[in-house]
């Protein structure tokens, strides 16, 4: 009897191990503990939060490739560890950085990477009690980042101008992760009392909530493409690892649920929207798994697993424009172990070597399609998008320059405030002298 085989273009998607000189070496990671993930990318750097006197961030340029220096240049601003980081989508030199202390920091990257460890960041936005567990940048919106952090407040920040925009109030508990929509109009939440809850970053009104696992580890999300459907990663009563899929205008029941195993171990999902896989790495063990999602039942088909013995301390995808078309490498990840940085990349063969444009469609471009003030007056925008086709590309690698000024504390305005109050009293008494000898 013939054994039917559901017909997909992905389901021969393999993972190819990287060698030993694509890998970076001699990290000291940051002894911080926690679920977070301590690694992440875009097209021209990969971030990892080292061991430090205070809280660092190594930047680190993807051609700087083996042995790192026992101390690299770092950004070493916050007065803890760093616990979460993003970079803008669309400046590769800007990144925002989440710490132990309570405050998030936007930082400048010069021409060339970091040449020399930094400690002044170009805006430092103030506002969190307690530290923030999460930094996510809006997808969309130049320069709209989201915090979440144990004080149970997610705020919506004005990045360039240091302005807290909203500050939503609806969770009764530390924030664990924080995931934008597509569109960037509505943002995914979950919290430490087990509910996911669907929020709307301009108003801070919830317009949906649920409980995703009974478990009380660590519920990780991660939107699934144009739609209203996203995931969560979590544990059940029992401990094991969960998978489900839900539909954000129906919470009342997922729309499919998946037991994965038994380890302890926290699974980060990442989704490629191009290809419609989704990819769960699990933090204490080397595992990779993928599925392919569709749009009816049973939600998500699993494909196949990348297994290796090294377990990962995290791991990141990164910006689709980085992967080799020729090569049909549709996705790649950076897998941060103990001690180094391992690129891992995924691909679907083909024998053709012509551009294959099912596997390639038009990808996120790094370009703002809306200004943060359009947004905050409540203009909603797709993502700018972009050809990977080697004939029709028009983005270059090459860094721009950093399009954020430096924000003055409130320290700094005291002090030029106070000098300018100074050299006016001065002046007045020189006019006052002048009249009197006149």
């Amino acid at each position: 009897m013939s054994k039917f085989v559901r017909q997909s273009k992905v389901r021969h998607l393999f993972a190819s191990d990287c060698k030993p000189e694509e890998t970076y070496q001699n990290f000291k990671l940051s002894t911080a503990t926690g679920d977070h993930n301590y690694i992440k990318g875009n097209g021209l750097y990969f971030g990892v939060a080292i061991q430090s006197g205070n809280g660092a961030l190594a930047i680190i340029s993807h051609t700087d490739k083996g042995k790192q220096g026992p101390q690299p240049p770092c950004l070493d601003g916050h007065k803890g560890p760093v616990l979460d980081f993003d970079f803008n989508p669309f400046h590769d030199a800007i990144v925002c950085t989440g710490g132990d202390e309570g405050k998030a920091m936007i930082w400048g990257i010069p021409p060339g990477g970091l040449k020399e460890t930094q400690a002044d960041p170009l805006v430092t936005l103030n506002g969190h009690q307690r530290k923030v567990n999460v930094v996510r940048f809006h997808p969309s919106a130049e320069h709209v980042v989201a915090t979440g952090s144990a004080d149970n407040f997610l705020k919506i920040w004005d990045a360039e101008k240091g302005v807290d925009k909203t500050s939503v109030e609806d969770h009764p508990a530390m924030i664990l992760d924080v995931c934008w929509n597509y569109d960037g109009s509505q943002i995914v939440t979950s919290c430490k009392d087990k509910m996911v809850r669907i929020v709307d970053p301009r108003s801070g009104a919830t317009a949906g909530s649920c409980e995703a696992h009974d478990g009380t580890k660590t519920t990780k999300l991660e939107w699934l493409g144009k739609g209203t459907k996203f995931c969560t990663v979590g544990f059940n009563r029992q401990s094991k690892r969960q998978l489900k899929i839900w539909d954000a205008k129906k919470l009342d029941k997922e729309l499919s649920s998946h037991d994965i195993d038994q380890a302890a171990g926290v699974i980060m999902p990442f989704y490629d929207e191009d290809i419609n896989v989704l990819y769960l790495a699990g933090k204490g063990d080397g595992n990779i798994r993928y599925f392919e999602v569709v749009d009816e039942e049973p939600y998500q088909f699993y494909i196949s697993e990348y297994k290796t013995t090294t377990a990962c301390r995290g791991v990141t995808m990164l910006p689709k424009r980085v992967v080799n078309t020729a090569d049909c490498e549709v996705t790649r990840m950076l897998k941060l172990t103990t001690s180094t940085v391992e690129p891992v990349r995924f691909v679907i063969p083909r024998k053709s070597e012509l551009f294959q444009s099912d596997l390639f469609p038009d990808c996120r471009a790094p370009k703002a399609a809306i200004k943060a003030d359009d947004f905050f007056h409540g203009k909603n925008a797709a993502p700018c998008t972009m050809s990977l086709n080697p004939k029709d590309r028009t983005d270059s690698p090459a860094q721009a320059a950093v399009t954020m000024s430096k924000v003055k504390s409130a320290s700094e305005v005291q002090k030029e405030l106070d000098a300018a109050l100074k050299k006016i009293a001065e002046l007045e008494d020189l006019l006052k002298k002048h009249n009197i000898a006149h």
